[in-house]
């Protein structure tokens, strides 16, 4: 499915779904929990963590200010390496660009590192429409495919399926892509780990042509960075003739001592690891190993009119390491694809409305989807003020207008007027204490706050009224 879920409910309809569903919630209990333990035992390691946050945000920063310089230097440094740059403006131009590139091989089918961008642009569907197969070969994204599904979170993509539900997906259509699920499959663990990497061998091993993301671009050097923990970014980006890296313009650092920062508070951040147990980095092409032939696509896709926006702008800083969704209340029960996006929980919340606009109802619904708790804030390894932002595009929302927002303006209007006039304060007071007994527990047109909360009971009297008769 596309990554941009075209048609996709809003927020609160999609949540209000989830969280009947009390499987979706064990599992994402169950896993977030796990996740989020781990994260603070490997993160309480470090007594310098919070240098380390802060040097990430300042470094993410100063790069966004001068990102237009270290872009092209980083064109540059791949282009005098041996790779070739293409700049795509948005989802349209960069699956052009790659279908394109992947057609010029000759080949038909494609083999894919775990990568929001591509998920974003929806390459997969474009590739699709080409003619061409596109294999996911991370584990999590591998049983996404083969369900038919779409990702839930940033890290653990099908964090939404158990043990059970991921052996009914292999034993039913692992077949229809290539080597079937081996006879009598269970639910362990390893029994399923082995059967996808059965499964995903014989495509390493016959794919001419990788497709990745990237977490880091070094401008420096021209260099590529990817961290991963299963070992399939790296047959990937080694065994094809062809690489084809699509990835955001935010994605790049200045130099590698920066990188060395992130290299320590991403992998903490995400897989509670203290080191990824892949980190492959790769500069250009070599006559001896890897790809001969390597193209950088780099996306925009709102990224630009994000950096416009100097509030917005602070969700580029944004390394993927989903920290914000495991501790989110909100994620927990309504799960990532509520969020009608490839990038769901906090995070997504902010940067999906501001890459796509919010003229969409399920884009205008996400700055709300949120309690505004701040947990999301005090775990991100780069401080993106996540609730900051959210305020910042609900104003943007409002001044849109729209029913909803109409009234409420028109009744912050007629509050302000009556609160700037004591009289007729005093006077609705007296009218309101008076006929108390006539008031509804719930007001109309407000079910969605009052729903689960009654009204305050009035005073017989006003208080300023109580005051003249009781302050001597």
């Amino acid at each position: 499915m596309s990554g941009t879920y075209l048609g996709m409910p809003s927020f609160p309809k999609a949540a209000r779904e989830a969280v009947h569903n009390e499987t979706l919630r064990g599992n994402l209990r169950h896993a977030t929990h796990t996740i989020r333990d781990k994260r603070a035992k490997a993160v309480a390691e470090l007594a310098d963590w919070a240098q380390l946050r802060e040097a990430g945000k300042q470094i993410k920063d100063r790069t966004l200010r001068h990102l237009d310089e270290y872009l092209v230097q980083l064109e540059e440094s791949v282009t005098a390496a041996g790779g070739t740059v293409h700049w795509a403006a948005d989802a349209e131009e960069a699956n052009r660009i790659v279908t394109g590139l992947v057609r010029a091989t000759g080949e038909r089918e494609v083999v894919k590192v775990k990568s929001m961008a591509t998920q974003e642009i929806g390459l997969n569907e474009a590739l699709e429409a080409a003619g061409i197969s596109a294999y996911e070969t991370d584990l999590a994204e591998l049983i996404v495919q083969l369900g038919e599904d779409r990702p839930s979170h940033i890290l653990v993509p099908a964090i939404h399926r158990n043990r059970g539900e991921i052996r009914e997906i292999f034993a039913r259509t692992m077949s229809e892509w290539g080597r079937p699920a081996p006879e009598g499959l269970t639910d362990a663990p390893a029994e399923l780990a082995e059967a996808a990497r059965l499964h995903l061998r014989e495509k390493f091993l016959r794919a001419k042509v990788g497709i990745s993301g990237a977490n880091f671009m070094v401008a420096e050097t021209g260099t590529l960075v990817v961290v991963e923990s299963e070992g399939n970014g790296r047959m990937c980006l080694t065994l094809p003739e062809t690489l084809i890296s699509v990835v955001g313009i935010e994605k790049i650092v200045p130099t590698w001592q920066d990188l060395e920062v992130f290299l320590q508070t991403l992998p903490r951040s995400s897989t509670a690891e203290r080191m990824n147990p892949y980190t492959s980095t790769w500069t250009g092409t070599t006559d001896t190993d890897g790809p001969q032939n390597f193209h950088l696509v780099l996306l925009d896709n709102g990224r630009t009119a994000t950096l416009a926006d100097e509030v917005g702008r602070q969700a580029l800083r944004c390394i993927r390491c989903s920290a914000c969704l495991n501790v989110c209340p909100v994620y927990e029960r309504a799960g990532g694809h509520a969020y009608g996006s490839v990038y769901p929980g906090p995070i997504g919340a902010i940067l999906s409305p501001q890459l796509r606009g919010v003229q969409s109802e399920v884009d205008a619904s996400l700055p709300y989807a949120s309690s505004l708790c701040g947990a999301c804030y005090e775990v991100c390894p780069v401080a993106i003020d996540i609730p900051e932002v959210l305020v910042h595009l609900r104003e943007r929302v409002a001044d849109r207008g729209g029913s909803g927002h109409r009234l409420e303006k028109a009744a912050m209007k007629v509050s302000g007027w009556v609160l700037n006039h004591p009289a007729a304060l005093a006077a609705g007071e007296r009218v309101a204490s008076k006929t108390r007994k006539l008031h509804p527990k719930r007001v109309p047109g407000a079910a969605a706050w009052t729903d689960s909360r009654e009204l305050p009971p009035l005073p017989p009297e006003p208080f300023r009224d109580w005051w003249k008769k009781n302050r001597t």
